[in-house]
């Protein structure tokens, strides 16, 4: 296809219908457009750029719930490609733009109720969460190797700026240049296995992959050949970039310096929207080679899954084992959210095992809820990691500090905020009834469900899951004790009396309250149950 033709059929499919399947990017992207021009005239003097960031993601997440309310409920026909098939529209999508707008709805609350960015900076801190925001949006709707890039690099380059956004902080620019340096190097990996996969297989469409490996495959000698050898390289570079985003082990050293050097504010923004929209991409880029029903891409498949439990089995070890040496709240949090990213990793493990096994009996039922289990998974990771970074902030502004040990006695000045944290650290764990038991449940059952087709290595993911679970427990104690059983020390400068202390508990509270819903409330965990069974079913074919 020549340009001209590329340049027509790109102004015949940007039509009306296409731009109002894209309306949250685009009002997330006035918003950007909104808060810049606020800070060129000085209109923030009366509307703080605060509010026009929280109004603007509002409007866009009205706009992706009205999508969700006009989508068939029964449809479950083959996802609508748009812009030239660079993006896709289906309830995958829909999803995690409901999942990553309510998001950045609490995040921009969090920040206003804890002073981070200060008044001179709120403009630029709010165009750089916007702008990743962006991105990720991208990333969860990608259909095209090149949105691939594209919505990591647009997530990715504002992240760097706001890791270093405490100006003057040693530590904090210490930490944005290392995540620089990191997120260049995985980018160039990704980038070059991203054009041997166009340039071999003659298409960057991420549904037509699959067929044309198929054709590789059967025209060639198996994986013997040095083409498909290199196709499978290529396909392993994609996944070092997602890899990166994800923190897995052993792309993950920027994450432990980036949160410590980072405001908790920035840290649980990251911690959250950046490993959802990663794992949306991730799922995205593995179900394009597992479509067909061939035994070559089938045999592909299955070890791409095996290694991803081994990935997964030496992140949440590595994750909880460092954490418990931690004397940082944020640098802990950092190692917690490795240690997570290896119980979700666990779910699109398994999720490959079955979709590779022809031989298991509901293979398919059981891939739905294995791709359903991580969806519910990171439904409860938001509000309960959310919640924990959040207290983490708040608490800083009563204490000026972010130690452990600093925590000590913490009950008898704020007791809302340590109950808070109570629930946040046991869902966390994976404590029933809570909102994070469910989630484990679910990713754990699936594996379960795995081991009849890859007993050997789906048996260790699910003993060493079990094992990282009670490890997990005893580093989150740690915090706990210091709150609720630790004497104050008299060395800890006294917390100042808050006049936004009302505002700060009922943050807390708005946070801490969903995670016990989703494990107290059987309609609302039987309800989210139901939508990503349906949306895995959706995605899943």
């Amino acid at each position: 296809m020549n340009f001209e033709n590329l340049l027509s059929r790109l102004v015949e499919d940007s039509t009306a219908s296409a731009f109002s399947l894209f309306t949250p990017e685009l009002a997330l992207c006035a918003t950007v457009v909104a808060v810049m021009f606020g800070r060129l005239f000085p209109v923030d003097r009366w509307f703080p750029p605060y509010w026009i960031a929280m109004l603007g993601t509002a409007a866009a997440f009205g706009l992706a719930f009205s999508q969700v309310m006009q989508f068939e409920p029964n449809l479950l026909g083959p996802p609508q490609e748009f812009f030239t098939g660079l993006l896709v529209y289906d309830r995958f999508t829909l999803f995690f733009r409901l999942f990553l707008l309510l998001f950045l709805i609490l995040t921009i609350a969090m920040t206003v109720v804890t002073g981070i960015p200060d008044y001179e900076d709120g403009p630029d801190f709010y165009t750089l969460l916007l702008g990743s925001g962006v991105g990720m949006l991208l990333m969860a709707s990608a259909n095209h190797l090149l949105i691939l890039f594209l919505g990591v690099e647009m997530a990715s380059v504002p992240s760097y700026a706001l890791v270093g956004f405490l100006k003057g902080r040693r530590q904090s620019s210490e930490a944005a240049l290392k995540f620089v340096i990191y997120g260049a190097g995985a980018a160039g990996v990704m980038l070059y296995g991203i054009s041997l996969l166009a340039g071999l297989l003659g298409t960057a469409n991420m549904p037509q992959m699959a067929e044309r490996l198929q054709v590789l495959l059967a025209d060639g000698g198996g994986a013997t050949d040095p083409v498909v050898r290199a196709v499978l390289l290529a396909i392993l570079m994609v996944l070092v970039g997602l890899a990166f985003k994800l923190s897995l082990v052993p792309f993950h050293f920027w994450c432990p310096d980036a949160f410590h050097g980072a405001s908790a504010e920035v840290a649980g923004y990251l911690s959250v929207a950046s490993k959802a929209a990663a794992f949306a991409l991730l799922v995205r880029f593995v179900l394009a080679f597992v479509t067909p029903e061939t035994d070559a891409l089938a045999q592909i498949a299955f070890h791409v899954g095996v290694g991803l439990a081994v990935m997964s089995i030496v992140t949440m070890t590595f994750g909880n084992l460092a954490a418990y040496a931690q004397t940082n709240a944020k640098r802990l949090l950092a190692y917690s959210t490795i240690a997570h990213a290896g119980y979700m990793l666990m779910a699109v493990s398994a999720l490959l095992v079955l979709l590779s096994a022809p031989e298991v009996e509901e293979r398919l039922e059981h891939a739905y809820w294995a791709l359903g289990g991580l969806l519910f998974y990171l439904a409860a990771y938001l509000f309960m990691n959310l919640g924990a970074f959040a207290i983490v902030a708040l608490v800083r502004n009563r204490i000026y500090s972010e130690e452990i040990d600093d925590y000590n006695g913490l009950v008898h000045t704020a007791p809302v905020l340590c109950v808070c944290m109570l629930v946040c650290l046991f869902s966390l764990v994976g404590m029933p009834p809570l909102g994070g038991f469910f989630g484990k449940f679910y990713v754990f059952a699936a594996v379960y469900r795995a081991t009849e087709a890859a007993p050997v290595t789906m048996w260790t993911l699910l003993i060493f899951g079990g094992l990282n679970t009670v490890i997990s427990l005893f580093y989150y104690l740690r915090i706990l004790k210091a709150m609720f059983m630790g004497p104050q020390p008299a060395t800890v400068r006294p917390a100042d009396p808050l006049a936004s202390e009302g505002v700060s508990i009922a943050y807390a509270c708005l946070v801490s309250v969903p995670v016990v819903l989703l494990g107290f409330q059987p309609s609302i965990v039987n309800g989210l149950s139901g939508t990503v069974y349906e949306v895995a079913r959706n995605l899943i074919r």
